[in-house]
């Protein structure tokens, strides 16, 4: 049997249960990581050219409208593992691998969507804005993957909640936790450790930006609450409280 035959019969066996085991869902990746990387070795024949724009963008037209791009569906999850198999058999091993990503990719989305039906309708009066709602997947793996949902009353007081891998407080937060920072001084605290639901935190103030609340939940994964127009901190703690963190983190398969 074919190499790849065995992770393929593994991701159909997570497709056929739901909702997506997320563990399992890991060790797959991993799997035809290895498989896929060991058998594309020299086999890779894709190329990486670069353009250097040399000219000046002085005298040309600026673009002032066009229709913009339309959105694109989820990967067919089905459609991508024949496609994988196709290429493998025709030693097209990059685009086999290709399409075994592009089939997890649509996993993961399907995940993220049912993580988003499980987050609140509304949280302490402000009802959820689905209509800007977000699941993204730009890689396998779920520090690619961003799920968001916010809450807004339609005026000018907003929630905007994020999970998944943020880069931009990822730095924050390993400065507070693996670094031991410590603030201590007489004046008010922009940036200091809590707890939420007796998960570690760090909750923020900016005056342009309002309160962000940060709740590490494993090895990649993070909630981020960014609270505009706030009274105070303990209505953001109080609006967090309104999430299952474990019920969120078990869906992500964290530990």
């Amino acid at each position: 049997m074919k190499k790849i035959a065995l992770p393929m019969l593994m991701l159909c066996a997570v497709l056929v249960y739901k909702p997506c085991d997320a563990q399992l869902l890991k060790k797959i990746k991993d799997k035809v990581n290895q498989v896929t990387n060991k058998t594309v070795g020299n086999n890779d024949n894709s190329q990486t050219s670069s353009t250097g724009n040399t000219s000046s963008n002085n005298g040309k037209p600026t673009n002032k409208g066009g229709a913009g791009l339309t959105n694109t569906p989820p990967p067919d999850v089905n459609q991508q593992m024949a496609d994988a198999e196709k290429a493998y058999d025709a030693n097209k091993y990059s685009d086999a691998r290709y399409s075994i990503q592009q089939a997890l990719m649509g996993v993961e989305i399907q995940l993220g969507r049912e993580l988003l039906k499980s987050l609140p309708t509304d949280v302490n009066g402000l009802p959820k804005d689905t209509a800007q709602d977000k699941v993204v997947s730009t890689q396998w793996g779920w520090a690619n993957m961003t799920i968001q949902r916010v809450y807004y009353d339609g005026k000018d007081k907003q929630l905007t909640t994020t999970i998944g891998n943020n880069g931009l407080y990822a730095g924050l937060v390993n400065m507070y936790f693996n670094n031991a920072y410590v603030q201590a001084d007489e004046k008010q605290q922009n940036v200091k450790q809590t707890k939420v639901k007796d998960y570690k935190a760090l909750i923020s103030y900016d005056e342009s930006k309002g309160y962000t609340l940060i709740v590490p939940i494993g090895q990649a994964s993070m909630i981020v609450w960014e609270c505009v127009n706030f009274a105070n901190e303990n209505e953001v703690m109080a609006a967090a409280d309104k999430f299952d963190i474990d019920g969120i983190k078990k869906k992500l398969g964290e530990q």
